[in-house]
This record gives C-alpha cells, sequence and structure tokens, in this order.
C-alpha cells in the first residue's frame, strides 16, 4: 500500500472555520478537506434538507418528458417502464411505476432478462410493447445509446422518454425527451446522480404537476438511498440530501420488501455501507441468478407475508450467487498463475461457462487480488460478454474506447463497464486492451492507495471527536470515512491473529505513553510479526465502535501497517 497524506489547508483558514463552527482544529481541517469553508456550508453538511434539491425542471427535456407522460395519462395510454436488471435499475422502476400507479392504473414494468436480452433497452422489449398495446415507454437507467432500438420502437408508433446517467454518445436516439444530466447540452446543477436519481427528479417534476410537495415523495426515498450507495456515485450535493434522507426512512419506516430483507438479518441500524453489502448484494442476486423483476415485485409488494416470500426466494438467489462468486473467483485466479500473467498491466480472461450472473462480482475480486484494470469474459449466445472494473484513478471506459476496433459494443463508466465481442476477437481485444493500458496508466495506480486526511497523535482521539466524525456520514465517493495516520506506535504486549485462519490482527496500542486503545485489522494477520518485534511502527486507520458484551468502547479500525 502507498499512504498518501491529503494537503494540509492553510493554518488561518483552519483557525477561521474553527472558530466559527466553535469546533477544534482537527474537525475545521477536515471539513475544510471537504470544501466546507463556512457556517452555512457546514449547516447543509451536517444537516441536510430537502428544500435544497435542485429544481427538477432545470434538467434538459424534463419538460417535454412530464408533457408526453401527462398526455399519455389524460389519453389513456398504456405506459411501460422499463429499466435495467441491475439494483439501480430495479430501484428506478420500483420508484416510478409505484409513483405513478397512485394515480393512474394502466402503468406496467418491464425488466430485460440478463442472458437472453442482455444490458439496455432490448427488441424483444420493444415487441413486449406492441404485442400489449404499450405506446410510451420509459426507460430507466439505460437507453442513452439506445438509437437503433429507439428507432425500431418509433416505427411502431410507440415512443420514448429515456432517463439515464451514463456518458451519452456523439449521437442521441430519437426518443421524445433524454433526461441525463451528463448530456453536453444539459445545464442541470449536479451531474452524479445515478439512474434512480433521475428517475426521483422525473417524479418529483410530476409531483409538483399535481400539487405535491418534496416532503410527499419522502417515502421513495429509501429506493434512491440503496441505488445511490450500490451505484458508487459521489455522496456529494443532491446524492448527500437525498442518501441522508433515504437512510432516516431506511431506519425509520422502510417499504415492507426492504422491512422483510432487514428483519432477516437482525440488524437494527443500516449504515450506507450495510446497505451496499446487506440490501444491495440482495436485490442484485435476483437479476444475477433468475430474473429482475422479482426484486421489483419485491420492492413495490405492500403485504408483509408475501413481501417476506419474496424475501426469502431472493435471500436464496443470493445464497447461490455467493457460492457461484467464490468458485469462479478460484477458477479464474488459476487461469492467471497457469498463464503466467501476474506481471501484466491486466488482468483479462474467460471461460466460457463461467455464469454471466456473477462476472462483475469476480472482476472485482480480481483487482482485489493483482490490483489492475480487469475484465472477465464469458460465453453469451453466439458472443462474449464481459464485465470491466477499474482501479482508483484510471479510467477504464477510456481504455475500452481505445479498443473499439475489437468490441461489437460497450458502456458503462470510469471505473465499471460492460462489452460484448465476438469469440474471434478475444485474442485481439487481450492482445490490444492490454496494450492501451500500459501505454496510458501511470504505474503508481497499480499500488492501492490508501488517502491519509491527517496524521494526529492519540491524545487527540477522544468519544468527542469520534461522535463529530460520525455526523460527516452518510460516506462514500467525495465524502470518505476520515484516514488518520500515528506514528511511533507499539502494542501493549496483547497483539494475536484472530478469527478463521487467523487472518485478522487484533491490539492493543499505545504512544508515548498514551493509551492503550484497541484496534483491529482486517485481513492483516500476516502482520503479527511486525508488531510483536517491539519497534516501534506506524498504522493508517479509522476510528470505530466496538461493541462486546454490552460495553461499547472506541477501537482503531486499522488498514496498514508500516
Amino acid at each position: 500500500m502507498r499512504w498518501t497524506i491529503k494537503p494540509k489547508p492553510e493554518q488561518d483558514r483552519i483557525d477561521q472555520l474553527a472558530r466559527a463552527l466553535s469546533v477544534d482544529s482537527l474537525v475545521a481541517h477536515l471539513l475544510l478537506q471537504r470544501g466546507i469553508t463556512s457556517y452555512e456550508e457546514a449547516k447543509k453538511f451536517f444537516r441536510p434538507e430537502l428544500s435544497d434539491l435542485h429544481d427538477p425542471f432545470l434538467m434538459k427535456d424534463m419538460r417535454k418528458a412530464v408533457s408526453r407522460i401527462e398526455r399519455a395519462i389524460s389519453q389513456g395510454e398504456n405506459i411501460l417502464v422499463y429499466g435495467d436488471y441491475d439494483v439501480d435499475g430495479t430501484t428506478a422502476v420500483a420508484l416510478l411505476s409505484s409513483f405513478l400507479l397512485t394515480y393512474y392504473p394502466n402503468v406496467a414494468t418491464y425488466i430485460p432478462d440478463r442472458y437472453t436480452e442482455g444490458y439496455g433497452v432490448s427488441y424483444q422489449g420493444i415487441d413486449f410493447a406492441e404485442d400489449n398495446g404499450f405506446s410510451l415507454i420509459i426507460a430507466l437507467d439505460c437507453g442513452v445509446k439506445a438509437i437503433d432500438q429507439v428507432a425500431y420502437a418509433k416505427a411502431k408508433k410507440i415512443d420514448f422518454v429515456i432517463c439515464d446517467h451514463h456518458r451519452p454518445g456523439k449521437e442521441l436516439p430519437s426518443a421524445v425527451a433524454i433526461l441525463d444530466p451528463k448530456r453536453e447540452d444539459c445545464k442541470y446543477p449536479f451531474d452524479e446522480l445515478c439512474g434512480c436519481g433521475v428517475g426521483f427528479k422525473l417524479v418529483q417534476a410530476l409531483a409538483d404537476a399535481h400539487g405535491k410537495t418534496i416532503e410527499d415523495l419522502t417515502p421513495y426515498l429509501d429506493l434512491v438511498a440503496t441505488a445511490i450507495g450500490a451505484d458508487i456515485v459521489p455522496i456529494t450535493g443532491e446524492n448527500r440530501v437525498l442518501a441522508y434522507h433515504g437512510l432516516k426512512v431506511i431506519n425509520s419506516y422502510p417499504r415492507v420488501g426492504f422491512k422483510a430483507i432487514i428483519n432477516q438479518i437482525k440488524k437494527k441500524t443500516l449504515t450506507i455501507t450495510d446497505v451496499v453489502f446487506i440490501i444491495a448484494p440482495r436485490i442484485n442476486a435476483a437479476g444475477r441468478m433468475k430474473h429482475g423483476q422479482h426484486a421489483v415485485t419485491l420492492l413495490v409488494e405492500t403485504d408483509m407475508e408475501k413481501a417476506v416470500v419474496f424475501a426469502n426466494e431472493i435471500e436464496k438467489f443470493n445464497k447461490d450467487r455467493r457460492d457461484l462468486d467464490q468458485e469462479i473467483t478460484q477458477e479464474a485466479l488459476l487461469q492467471i498463475q497457469a498463464n503466467k500473467e501476474e506481471n501484466r498491466f491486466t488482468s483479462v480472461v474467460y471461460k466460457d461457462t463461467w455464469h454471466k450472473g456473477v462476472i462483475g462480482i469476480v472482476a472485482s475480486r480480481l483487482t482485489e487480488t493483482y490490483y489492475r484494470p480487469t475484465l472477465v469474459f464469458t460465453k453469451s449466445g453466439d458472443k462474449l460478454a464481459a464485465s470491466a472494473r477499474s482501479v482508483k484513478g484510471f479510467d477504464v471506459y477510456t481504455a475500452l474506447e481505445g479498443c473499439a476496433e475489437c468490441i461489437e459494443q460497450f458502456g458503462g463508466h470510469k471505473y465499471a463497464a460492460g462489452l460484448t465481442l465476438r469469440e474471434g476477437q478475444y485474442q485481439n481485444f487481450k492482445d490490444r486492451f492490454e496494450k492501451v493500458v500500459g501505454q496510458t496508466i501511470d504505474p503508481k495506480l497499480l499500488t492501492p492507495e490508501i488517502l491519509v486526511d491527517a496524521p494526529i497523535d492519540f491524545n487527540q482521539i477522544t468519544p468527542k471527536l469520534f461522535r463529530i466524525i460520525r455526523q460527516f456520514a452518510p460516506f462514500g465517493p467525495g465524502n470518505m470515512t476520515p484516514v488518520f495516520m500515528s506514528e511511533n506506535l507499539s502494542d501493549s504486549g496483547y497483539a494475536k491473529a484472530v478469527g478463521e485462519g487467523e487472518k485478522h490482527l487484533k491490539l492493543s496500542l499505545t504512544q508515548y505513553g498514551v493509551g492503550p486503545i484497541g484496534a483491529i485489522g482486517f485481513n492483516l494477520g500476516n502482520r503479527l510479526d511486525r508488531v510483536v518485534a517491539r519497534s516501534p511502527f506506524s498504522a493508517a486507520f479509522c476510528l470505530d465502535e466496538n461493541e462486546w458484551q454490552g460495553t461499547v468502547s472506541l477501537q482503531l479500525k486499522i488498514k496498514d501497517i508500516k
């Protein structure tokens, strides 16, 4: 791991903010690093208000979208709410469809099959709309690149309203309206919304047309917060407001489908991290293992008994997903080792029998192991399909653009993408991707980085500091949990490796006579010898709580030791 200490703000700015907020200089330091420079900005950071959300009509084509949907309702048209099969897409479909159904009955949902239709707007979905009398399709979390599909629908007299957040191509589909804050001609003030977030802005605009206020939409924010966490978008700006209030809904009055999941895990209060690692994988498992429509069914259910049945079904999908994930990851690691590819700039692996539903997770696992841009391929019909994952600081989407001549189609983000290609192009693509990444990546990006907010001494670590830092939540990209570094540490003599396979490291640390403070280092069990050698060491860590037999104490969550 390479440790990078973030630049310290100027001392006079720290002192000025500390006085304005009546906080100590360390807290002011952390806030300035997050772009908070005044009392008013701090107030919005610590107490985000729904009134801080932007006017949805600032988004390009919003009035066109609302007008077309209102015309469909006034003329009694059938509306099909169409979305991607992942968490972002299924939550968006549940959000918009359930809102529309509160005042208009002719609404149905459609999630494409991951295996027979693939990502995005499908011809099969459009044929379904034609066969069943739908004249308006609202696409969520997909569609901004569906030029041919939208034209196909238009020939059948089916209109499209597209709500997407992916980067558009040079040409836009001929839809009635395209809501995408990443459009170059869209001046919306915040362009990092997830797909469900764009769907929420449409709901906000529709609600305004029906005399409803933002407070009336609060019950839908559990869906938006889940999508924000799962899609790893920055938790800044509007996303922070939506996630903050969405977590409140999840922890106080969640929809029945979420309650059925939460009851299974027996956890009282969920953080955004819990949403990412507990709720999101279960919702995702439906689309990965069976069909994304199962997730939508759970998320819109209002009867608790039925929701419990659906949640149990999805729990089984999730268990099957975990088993496959572990099996395929092991096979992929062995493939890299057998091909002696440990020292490449990239990891590209393929097996025709790998389950398409988990290759994205496997790509993430391989990236964690070898820390380099990674693609995992499997057979999908007569083509190969892949999921791509990247390392921090490297744009894998741009790298794929450099391989376009080998690829049938691709889409995604800076750090995650998907693609298809013809089987005969696999080796050409693998060679080309290795060359493009090798020529463009900064070699230091191939070593995992820990960003340290500030060096501190143990005498600065207090329960009060921890209480204030907890109020920085929800954490995520753009507002990560503060990481500190302390030097000249020693263990009190209680260091030991714990957990299955002694993978983890449990410590009791002191510094200059201050302490001991308990610490846990997950997956750092192999550092035990370094600690017990009695030589002083440094640690990078976050502040955390440990609860044991009813007693709660402050502890350090160690990220690395040097």
